[in-house]
């Protein structure tokens, strides 16, 4: 009797041993379903980019680059438009990335550290901000820089890309501030520190998580922006690279397939190096916020 009511035991722990392996290969499952759909965008974009033209219109179509050509790649590269865009989004992302970063550092202070008349509606109307789509403020902006005679410039793509990141950037700011110690500052004002070196010397590098994923957030959205590149810019040596190639190599009687998911990734060159270097820098910095809040 012993034997068989230890034997019992076993063989239930055995059963629930192989249940639990049958069920443990399901997400890994669902993980590499999620995964395929995800990266086989970017695997057709890089074949694309191999292929000749006269391949691309082959049925049924190739799904490995049996010749594969570099032939696109060299042409963009020796393309002065290409370039010219290259430059102009360069430009465009690092002007609102440190336009933004100036602009949360101050706003988000004022709205951690002083309490005025309205301070709490200011806080909502930037929260408010983010509920509407971009593509409903490109009309009132575009009004607006006419006025100031700002179209077909890049100063008006890194104030229109700064008006898109700003919202979520000061209320991220204000969210570090808010979690660092006003003792600090009060220790550096005995000290005999004014506002604005409290602010810079002891404030700033507390906050650096939130500046870099700031920053980065930014970045990102200069660097891949279409709508306000296509609606204010019009003058095809100052517009960035997402609506320059779509005009440069997609036509409407003709398209070079091959050369535009080459451009597009060779675009997509500085993304990736930001993601790969700066990635844990944006997780750093949105979870810390999230908590100190």
């Amino acid at each position: 009797m012993n034997t068989v009511n230890t034997a019992l035991p076993v063989k239930s722990r055995l059963s629930e041993a192989k249940a639990r392996r049958k069920k443990g290969w399901v997400p890994y499952l669902l993980l590499g379903i999620i995964l395929f759909f995800l990266l086989f965008p970017v695997y057709w974009i890089l074949v694309t980019s191999l292929h000749n033209n006269s391949e691309l219109m082959q049925l049924p179509p190739k799904w490995f680059p049996l010749h594969a050509t570099l032939a696109s790649y060299a042409d963009i590269l020796k393309s002065p438009v290409f370039l010219t865009f290259y430059k102009n989004t360069l430009l465009v992302a690092a002007g609102a990335t440190f336009l933004c970063i100036f602009v949360s550092i101050f706003a988000g202070y004022a709205l951690s550290r002083f309490r005025f008349k309205g301070s709490n509606l200011l806080t909502l109307l930037f929260l408010s901000a983010q509920m509407f789509p971009t593509v409903t403020l490109v009309i009132g902006l575009y009004s607006q820089y006419q006025t100031l005679h700002l179209l077909n410039t890049l100063y008006v793509l890194i104030l229109a890309s700064t008006s898109a990141s700003l919202p979520f950037s000061i209320m991220l700011m204000r969210t570090f501030f808010n979690g660092i110690s006003r003792e600090l500052e009060e220790a550096a004002e005995i000290d005999g520190a004014s506002r604005f070196k409290t602010l810079f010397m002891i404030i700033v590098p507390l906050s650096k998580p939130g500046i870099m994923a700031i920053g980065i957030y930014t970045f990102l959205i200069a660097w891949d922006d279409f709508l306000f590149g296509m609606t204010l810019v019009s003058d095809i040596g100052k517009r960035t690279l997402s609506p320059g190639l779509s005009l440069t190599y997609l036509g409407e009687y003709s398209a070079n397939w091959s050369g535009a998911t080459a451009a597009a990734a060779a675009a997509t060159i500085p993304l990736l190096i930001a993601f790969m270097f700066l990635q844990r820098y944006m997780v750093e910095g949105l979870t810390a916020g999230g908590v100190k809040e």
